[in-house]
């Protein structure tokens, strides 16, 4: 796939400041890695007059296969149009969603108008030029220009013809696309945030599944433009692969910009269709996210760079934390290869840049067991895991934890077993999840992590999560484990475990609290 991107200008405005814009040097050449292949960069002219960037993205058709990505299909789990069409298809040369993802994902900066180096011009209008060889157009010339002439740009989309030798035989569905805009138009970030949406809708697929964030993306891509489109209904429908729910949702929120701006309000003011009647009640906050604020809270005042999130789960926390700059190297742990595959999802680690890729990483393992892979981080996080460990097994964990892994902070929330009374629909002598070994009172609690902080070179204090009830107590206990010295840990006696030799997952990334743990059985959702 290939695509071309040109500016001109002069000696006060160079060309090749287009370099700053995209955040890539003129004079390199440089290789991105994608979940389907390899996108490259390069500019083949750069001069003050003119400059040209080039977005090339080799794909790796056996990989697209098996990612689910090839044949006719919608996108992941879509049924191909002839047997061989995971074999025999267009996905490797001509411009689509895989495109599309790479440009967001290369040029995700200038897609959002960032340039710390010349702010002032992410701002400016510019002449522009895009040329697409191949691209899909489903609809034909006629709908090339449908969407992008509305937009400011003049287009040429000429049919390729299926094959020059035989005329008869007609043209293709595929059209090489020129689009071009004047001085005083469209910004760059405006520019691609056009061809970011409309790449996937002339070609009508994805090549990942659609799900409800594709709304907000597309939202966000769409912002200044897509609500006045003429044709903003196909442009929706086509995007969220022809959902009708995602399509609905995405439509009511686009009238409701249309509307503010016809008004010059604010969205907000738009959306009241229900009278105030006064100040309504904040909805109460879940626990598992008030877990994860306070969780969040402690690292931060570690200081920490480097986190495991062990028995991950889902991925909640490891998201979260991937967010945070400050975190440098986040790694999630479970021994749940379902919870580790939904995590990767959760995460879009298949979109990430090579950036954000290298600051997080999947793993499957067994807290059960030592792993040398988890040493030399600064905190780990165990978050609602412990009472999933039948209590004959907490020593190890405890020495793999503690013992071995040795970060220089460790974070334990578990759930307290006296706040159980306060719910209602939880039955009388009956632990929150069915997967619970067992629930511990806050003086067992304490019992256990003020012997583990002993044995092992560690100081501990203890903090509510969630309201504390003068009674019971909070619905969910922390411990904070700091380590007292740099030395070999103290073991008294403790076992000699040994690597689960537990390999990394294709997918990096994973967080969460409610799918599986670092000991071989699952979480499950909490009562809370």
């Amino acid at each position: 796939m290939f695509l071309t991107l040109t500016t001109t200008g002069s000696a006060e405005r160079p060309a090749t400041d287009l370099g700053f814009l995209l955040h890539k040097h003129p004079d390199k050449a440089q290789a991105f890695t994608t979940s389907y292949g390899q996108a490259h960069v390069f500019y083949p002219e750069a001069t003050e007059e003119r400059c040209t960037a080039a977005l090339l993205l080799e794909v790796d058709p056996v990989a697209l296969v098996r990612r689910g990505g090839g044949g006719g299909g919608r996108g992941r789990g879509g049924a191909p149009d002839a047997a061989l069409a995971q074999y025999v298809n267009d996905r490797p040369y001509a411009a689509s969603s895989l495109l599309a993802v790479a440009l967001g994902g290369v040029f995700s900066s200038a897609l959002r108008g960032v340039c710390e180096a010349l702010p002032e011009r992410a701002g400016q209008p510019l002449p522009l030029r895009v040329e697409v060889p191949a691209l899909p157009a489903r609809g034909g010339p006629e709908l090339v220009r449908a969407l992008f002439e509305p937009l400011g740009w003049t287009v040429t989309a000429d049919p390729v013809p299926l094959d020059a030798r035989f005329p008869d035989w007609g043209d293709s569905r595929y059209v090489r696309l020129v689009i071009e805009v004047p001085d005083g138009v469209l910004t760059l970030g405006a520019a691609l945030r056009h061809l970011y949406v409309l790449l996937p809708v002339l070609d009508d697929a994805k090549h990942y599944w659609v799900s409800a964030d594709e709304v907000d993306k597309l939202l966000r891509a769409g912002s200044g433009w897509l609500a006045d489109h003429p044709e903003q209904r196909l442009i929706t429908s086509r995007y969220l692969a022809r959902r009708w729910s995602l399509t609905r949702a995405a439509t009511e929120r686009l009238e409701l910009v249309r509307l503010a701006d016809a008004d010059d309000t604010d969205v907000d003011e738009i959306d009241n269709a229900v009278a105030d009647d006064g100040p309504e009640e904040e909805p109460p906050v879940p626990l598992a996210v008030r877990r994860r604020e306070t969780i969040l809270a402690a690292l931060g005042a570690t200081g920490a760079t480097r986190v495991l999130d062990l028995g991950c789960g889902q991925g909640q926390l490891v998201q979260a934390l991937l967010k945070d700059t400050r975190y440098t190297r986040i790694v999630g742990v479970d021994v749940s290869m379902r919870a580790l595959t939904v995590a990767a999802r959760r995460l879009k680690l298949e979109h990430l840049g090579e950036r954000q890729a290298d600051r997080v990483a999947l793993l499957q393992g067994s807290l059960a067991y030592t792993d040398k892979r988890l040493e030399g981080y600064d905190a780990a996080v165990l978050s609602e895991v412990v009472e999933h460990v039948d209590p004959e097994r907490l020593p190890a964990l405890e020495y793999a934890v503690f013992g071995s892994a040795r970060p220089r902070t460790v974070l334990v929330t578990t759930p307290n077993v006296e706040y159980n009374v306060r719910w209602e629909s939880l039955p009388a002598g009956h632990v929150r999840h069915g997967d619970h070994r067992f629930e511990w009172t806050r003086e067992e609690f304490r019992a256990w992590a003020d012997g583990v902080a002993r044995r092992h070179a560690y100081t501990v204090e203890f903090a509510p999560v969630g309201p504390d009830d003068p009674e019971v107590g909070p619905p969910t206990q922390m411990a904070v484990f700091t380590r007292t010295d740099d030395e070999s840990p103290r073991t008294d006696g403790g076992a000699t475990h040994t690597d689960d030799g537990a390999t990394r997952t294709d997918e990096s990334t994973g967080n969460g609290n409610e799918n599986g743990t670092g000991t071989g059985t699952g979480k499950g959702a909490q009562a809370a």
